[in-house]
Parts: structure tokens; C-alpha cells; sequence
């Protein structure tokens, strides 16, 4: 089953107590295209890079089973963020963002990408979500990722995509602004009531809840438990591509809300591999034998 996935590739320069690294690959797509790769092969990546994009991330990227045609090539600079991480890792300061190539990109999916029987919308502007959305031709399940910015100044386009789409993926913050409540159970319900038939929302070190279509389907999925975090840049969206990428390798196109919950597991526990090294020089080495083990540590810490 084929997975599409959408969004930003970027160069991260990252820096926390520990230590400072430049140009790391970064980017919602290039996250959530690797994390779904421990499950399912090929995925086909959609997104934009500019004329200083280093050579070894596009090798790292391919050798991963991650198609590359759908990676538009630029003259500009590539899109660029750099940041901060403080003592507690759940703080950060964004000193400088280069939109650069993202600009007036204009997604273009080819036939084989357009084809995916699950689209992944990774965090990008909701007008770029939208012109990928209308280009799938075949996809049974879409899953799209936003951010606390376009909640802010794309509300109204924003709201357009959630009428499109089967599954929102949002952090617990961004959650209670776009759903305007203190609550999270009460925003996941307002989420859905937006368009999307489930909901998931991200609690970082606390786990995660999904919301399905009936009142009783609710799951509080824990995140593994980690003695140190390094850099938490990119847990989120390998979230979101474990999630993708765990539905695609069982066939699971037209997901259940049981399905939905393994799928959840199973992206938690990839995302927290992310966090152990800077950029995704953990997650890329990382098998489908590493993630069910760590599964099940988590199933025995947390059951009862």
C-alpha cells in the first residue's frame, strides 16, 4: 500500500545544552517520510529544496525506500529554521526562519504520488495542504498536521482542509487555541465537529489522546518513557509518519478506531527515538524489531 506524504524538507540548525549541530536535515515531510519507512517501502515524497540542500540528506532520504521525484529542485535557498532548546526541553526559542524556496511553492504530485491510497498532509500552509489535497486521485485516508501559526493567520483556509480530511494530528497547545477550550477531551470533540472523522492529539512527554466517531472511542496512548531527551525537534512528525506508515504496511487503508489505536502506539513509541540524538541520526537507523520491542516495554509499564 502506498503512503504519499507532503510538506517541508528543510536544513535545521539546532542548538540545547548539550550541544549546537548546523544544516541537519530537517522538515515536517523528511521526518514523517522516514519514520513511515520502518514500516512500509516505497514513500513518496513531496516537497521543495533549494541549490544548497547537501547531497548526503538526498542519499540518506533515497536509501531509506523514499521515492524522490516528487522533490522539486530550486535555485533558491533551501527553507531553513533554527532554534533553541532550554533546560526544559518542552521550551524553545526560534531565533531565525528562512522561508526561502516555500514562498510560491506550488505542490505537483506525479501520477504514482497522486495514486496513494494514504495521503499524509505534514505540517505545511494550509493553501499547500489544499493544492496537494486536490491532487490525489485514489486515497481512502488523509491525514493532515498544523501548527499553532496557521491557526493564527490561515484560520479560515485552515478550516477548509479539516472539512477534507479523515484524521487531524495536533499538539495539545495548538489544540486548545484552534478549539478556543482549556480542555483537551473537550477539544478533540470540537476538532472533530470541524470535519475530520478522528482526532489526534499530541501531549509530547505525556503521551497522546485519539478521538473516534462514538462517544465511548477514546484511547490515552502513554509515550515511552525516555531518561534523557536530547532533541525533541521532529518527534511530532515522526509521530504522525509512524502512525501513516504502521496503517500502510497492514493494509489498513480504511482504518477502524481499533486500527487507529495500534497505529497510535506504534507512532508514539517511533517518535521516541527521534528525541535521543539531534536531527534524525537515531530514527534513521532504527528497524521494525527495535519499535516492537520497545512496544512492548511500554505495554508492560503501563499495564494493569
Amino acid at each position: 500500500m502506498s503512503v504519499t506524504i507532503a510538506g517541508t524538507v528543510a536544513l535545521d540548525n539546532v542548538k540545547t545544552t548539550k550541544d549546537s549541530q548546523e544544516n541537519l536535515l530537517g522538515g515536517s515531510a523528511s521526518y514523517a517520510a522516514l519514520a513511515a519507512s520502518i514500516f512500509t517501502q516505497p514513500i513518496h515524497l513531496v516537497g521543495i529544496i533549494g541549490h544548497d540542500f547537501p547531497e548526503a540528506h538526498l542519499n540518506l532520504l533515497g536509501s531509506k525506500g523514499i521515492t524522490l521525484d516528487g522533490l522539486e529542485r530550486s535555485s533558491g535557498a533551501s527553507f531553513t529554521w533554527s532554534g533553541e532548546y532550554h533546560e526544559d526541553m518542552n521550551n524553545r526559542t526560534t531565533h531565525a526562519v528562512g522561508i526561502n524556496v516555500l514562498e510560491t511553492w506550488l505542490p505537483k504530485l506525479n501520477a504514482t504520488a497522486a495514486a496513494a491510497k494514504i495521503a499524509v498532509l505534514a505540517n505545511m500552509s494550509p493553501d499547500n495542504q489544499m493544492q496537494t489535497l486536490e491532487q490525489f486521485t485514489d486515497a481512502d485516508f488523509v491525514i493532515a498536521d498544523t501548527m499553532d501559526l496557521w491557526i493564527s493567520i490561515a484560520n479560515e483556509r485552515l478550516h477548509d482542509v479539516m472539512k477534507k480530511i479523515d484524521l487531524l494530528v495536533i499538539n495539545d497547545g495548538e489544540a486548545k487555541e484552534f478549539a478556543q477550550t482549556t480542555n483537551l477531551v473537550e477539544a478533540g470533540r470540537k476538532l472533530q465537529a470541524k470535519g475530520p472523522r478522528f482526532v489526534v492529539v499530541k501531549r509530547g512527554e505525556h503521551g497522546s489522546y485519539l478521538f473516534g466517531e462514538k462517544p465511548e472511542d477514546f484511547f490515552s496512548c502513554a509515550a515511552y518513557p525516555l531518561d534523557s531527551v536530547f532533541d525533541p525537534t521532529g518527534a511530532g512528525d515522526s509521530f504522525l509518519g509512524g502512525m501513516a506508515g504502521w496503517l500502510s504496511a497492514n493494509g489498513k487503508t480504511k482504518p477502524t478506531f481499533a486500527d487507529l489505536v495500534q497505529a497510535v502506539v506504534h507512532g508514539s513509541v517511533t517518535a521516541s527515538y527521534t528525541c535521543e540524538a539531534f536531527s534524525t541520526h537515531k530514527l534513521q537507523n532504527v528497524t521494525q524489531a527495535d519499535v516492537a520491542g520497545r512496544l512492548a516495554e511500554l505495554k508492560a509499564y503501563t499495564g494493569f
